[in-house]
């Protein structure tokens, strides 16, 4: 489990602290202890997978040693000082963000109150990254979403398209935005979700094949006017093609453009 994350963290190329991340694993995994996840599994399997997230972010070391440790304070009974005596203080301020977002009421979730919540995350984390950690922490416990009762289910996938998706967005984090509310798109509209599913994936080929196409026309013209530029495509998340079903009021056989290119 963890020469997976180190091989993972070591791919970009930068210089990482492996020592330092091997560390918060041992520590992460001794404060969990047996404790398991309603999946079955170690809970000690979702700090790692959270820092795998981040990891495909190319967070650094820091980032990735506090995302091992981002439950031990709440769950484990461990206080900050000794987080920040093992890891220094860097690492411990970055663990009790996250730890103090955990506390926020979510209750109440209409749009402005939405929209207050988001400001006060923003406020509340001094670091950036205190948000990015939440994010991929909020993104691997939807992907772990299965065992928990429909209405839990539901609570938590309402509160990741008002709080966290858009918070996913203000930071240009494309890749945690759509996943997040594709996942969260299937608990609110299981039906209309599954229904939109077979739907894409009989034209999905025929999409991505039209993207690559039009991507290397781009590449071959802007490199022609000598710039340079990185270019994305994909076919369009689930989410986005619903939304825009019900904004422009057609079934989805009337929308036609299911690919989206960022230059």
């Amino acid at each position: 489990m963890i020469a997976d994350l180190l091989s993972r963290v070591s791919s970009n190329g930068r210089a990482v602290d492996t020592e330092l991340i091997e560390r918060a694993y041992q520590f992460a995994r001794t404060a969990h202890g047996d404790s398991v996840r309603l999946t079955g599994e170690p809970f000690i399997t979702h700090p790692v997978a959270v820092s795998e997230i981040l990891s495909e972010l190319g967070m650094d070391d820091k980032t990735i040693a506090a995302a091992l440790l981002h439950d031990v304070v709440e769950d484990c009974a461990v206080d900050c000082q000794r987080i920040r005596a093992e890891f220094g203080d860097e690492v411990a301020e970055l663990v009790e963000g996250v730890t103090k977002l955990r506390r926020i009421d979510f209750n109440t979730r209409q749009d402005q109150q939405a929209e207050n919540l988001r400001k006060m995350f923003m406020a509340m984390a001094r670091d950036i990254r205190v948000i990015i950690i939440k994010l991929a922490d909020r993104l691997h416990n939807l992907r772990t979403l299965d065992p928990f009762p429909p209405e839990r289910q539901e609570e938590k996938a309402q509160e990741t398209l008002q709080i966290f998706a858009p918070l996913a967005h203000r930071l240009g984090i494309w890749h945690l935005k759509w996943e997040l509310e594709d996942l969260s798109f299937r608990y609110t509209n299981a039906e209309i979700y599954w229904d939109m599913v077979r739907k894409v994936k009989k034209t999905r080929e025929q999409r991505v094949h039209e993207v690559d196409q039009a991507i290397s026309a781009l590449v071959s013209k802007l490199k022609e006017e000598g710039v340079e530029a990185e270019i994305q495509g994909r076919p369009k998340h689930l989410y986005s093609i619903y939304n825009k079903m019900l904004r422009d009021e057609v079934d989805f056989d009337r929308i036609y453009d299911l690919t989206a290119i960022r230059v």
